[in-house]
């Protein structure tokens, strides 16, 4: 199958076979492109170095998200991973640079009303004129659901390598695409895998999510964020198994913190990014941005084994320094991981919290930060109990 790929394509809506559906005549196309992508030679591949400020702390902060990665988000049903796709795409944008990004959204298996929130979450916000939309709505045929992914990704290579423009894509729910690569396989009788599931699936995820990337020769680049919702909430599934082989980390969203009325509840622990370490520090981020997130990380770590034990032999049993723990880990929920949908905080404010939640704990728990970095961006007590930050150290 090939795709009419032309200029015209941002702003525009289609289905998931590139048909449009948003009441405008087709696309004028200045050629035909085959959906299954061409191979890419890996030696033409950049290596991935540009931090993408998302205005997410827990993103930015703690599981950062570079330009030409593949970081899939892994939710649950019921959880906001929607929301949080499109406030990264409302937000994100690289900094100390002009270039914008485009936006390629391909919705599979979604339903109605999924769709029309991101039609109006971009229309809202302005966005709409820099996004391209394919939407494979619930009741539309299995095989339409495993053509809309290709379909974006050869809109978003068109924009990337010919005309030169940063694309992030955003593919959700990868699940319901999985669901109907099943479907079809059953149906034509091949041997499944593991749940069913046909044995090519990993190799058939692998040709989605190797579309990403920056190659030699176009200024252009590919970020894609595929969400899925895990089946039971279990990270063990096929689909989130095998997809956190291809792709470069993880965002885990945590039922529990959404039903303590955290946004965006992504868990601390099990989220990573791999690429994380290329894309920070002095001259990219700052220079404190890899020992705070690693800091934030080993204490937060601190917190949930303290919580455990104090789940068994009560709070108020516990060491004056657990307990500081413990206040530190309910404030780095309330006010590290949780802020406004709408709230879109640079890098600078992101550690500077990190850093003010951080004086909650004794200074000789600071092990993974050195000291020229604690003397340099430690906050003064003036600070410390400024009451904008909502928690002194005292307490």
């Amino acid at each position: 199958m090939e795709l009419d790929v032309g200029e015209g394509l941002l702003g525009r809506i289609f289905n998931g076979l590139g048909e449009p559906i948003d009441g405008l005549p087709p696309v004028v196309s200045e050629k035909k492109i085959d959906v299954n992508g061409m191979p890419i030679n890996p030696y033409a591949r950049v290596y991935p170095r540009d931090f993408i400020q998302t205005g997410i702390s827990s993103i930015d902060g703690m599981n950062t998200l570079i330009r030409g990665q593949k970081l899939p988000i892994f939710s649950g049903n019921g959880l906001p991973h929607n929301r949080l796709a499109a406030q990264i795409i409302r937000q994100a944008k690289i900094r100390n640079s002009d270039e914008q990004f485009v936006m390629v959204f391909a919705g599979m298996g979604i339903k109605y009303d999924q769709a029309q929130f991101f039609i109006h979450s971009f229309e809202e916000s302005g966005v709409l004129s820099k996004v391209v939309m394919f939407q494979s709505l619930a009741d539309a045929p299995s095989i339409e659901r495993i053509i809309t992914p290709r379909c974006a990704l050869t809109a978003a290579e068109y924009l990337a390598y010919e005309k030169n423009m940063h694309v992030l894509v955003v593919m959700t729910d990868m699940t319901n695409y999985c669901e109907a690569l099943r479907e079809i396989s059953t149906t034509r009788g091949e041997v499944p895998g593991r749940k069913g599931y046909p044995g090519y699936l990993y190799s058939d995820l692998a040709e989605l999510y190797e579309r990403a990337g920056k190659i030699k020769g176009s200024s252009g680049s590919i970020t894609q964020i595929p969400i899925l919702t895990m089946p039971n909430d279990d990270i063990s599934h096929p689909i989130p198994d095998l997809t956190g082989y291809i792709t470069e980390g993880q965002i885990v969203l945590d039922r529990q913190l959404s039903q303590t009325g955290i946004y965006p509840p992504v868990a601390g622990l099990p989220s990573l990014s791999r690429l994380m370490k290329d894309g920070i520090g002095e001259g990219m981020t700052r220079e404190d941005h890899a020992a705070v997130a690693s800091q934030l990380f080993a204490s937060y770590s601190k917190v949930i084994s303290i919580r455990n034990l104090a789940a068994i032999i009560g709070a108020e049993e516990m060491g004056e320094t657990d307990k500081m723990y413990l206040r530190f880990g309910d404030a780095l929920e309330k006010q590290f991981f949780s802020q406004d949908e709408h709230e879109n905080r640079s890098i600078e404010e992101t550690l500077d919290l990190g850093w003010k939640l951080l004086t909650l704990l004794p200074k000789d728990e600071l092990y993974r930060i050195k000291p020229e970095l604690i003397e340099k961006f430690y906050p003064k007590e003036e600070s410390i109990n400024n009451p904008e930050f909502g928690m002194r150290n005292s307490e």
